[in-house]
């Protein structure tokens, strides 16, 4: 009888999807990391994001950890970055959640899938499908 190697667990894979956001948006404004961290503020609760915060996030070194945000610490960040919430939640979600943004062929839908990025090609397409198909319906 042969016995089968056991399966290597594939390394964890680190993402950036907001490190790199924050830290491109940062530098397209010409800003700091401290003046970035002073326009990190929620403008409906007053929450603010912490310099050492912001420059572990920017870093993403896996050494060292940081604490997914939550919605207020997102707002504090769209504002900072002069983006859309929207695009600060994908990012958040890619990178500490994998999960990734899928839309549809107008871009009036949108769904969340764990890992998408291992879809194929085809398997990626059905699902834009299944959102334009349900779009197209929803309007008869």
């Amino acid at each position: 009888m042969t016995t089968m190697p056991a399966q290597e667990t594939p390394p964890t894979e680190q993402r950036s999807h907001l490190s790199d956001l924050v830290r491109e948006r940062r530098q397209a404004l010409g800003l700091s990391l401290q003046a970035f961290a002073e326009r990190a503020v929620d403008p409906e609760t007053g929450t603010k994001l912490k310099y050492g915060w912001i420059h572990r996030l920017e870093k993403n070194d896996p050494n060292e950890q940081v604490i997914p945000p939550r919605l207020p610490q997102l707002k504090a960040l769209a504002a900072a970055a002069q983006v859309p919430l929207e695009v600060i939640q994908d990012a958040a979600g890619q990178q500490f959640f994998g999960i990734d943004p899928v839309r549809s062929t107008s871009g009036t839908a949108r769904a969340l899938i764990k890992r998408a990025d291992r879809l194929s090609p085809e398997e990626y397409q059905q699902v834009v499908n299944l959102m334009d198909l349900i779009l197209r319906d929803s309007e008869e």
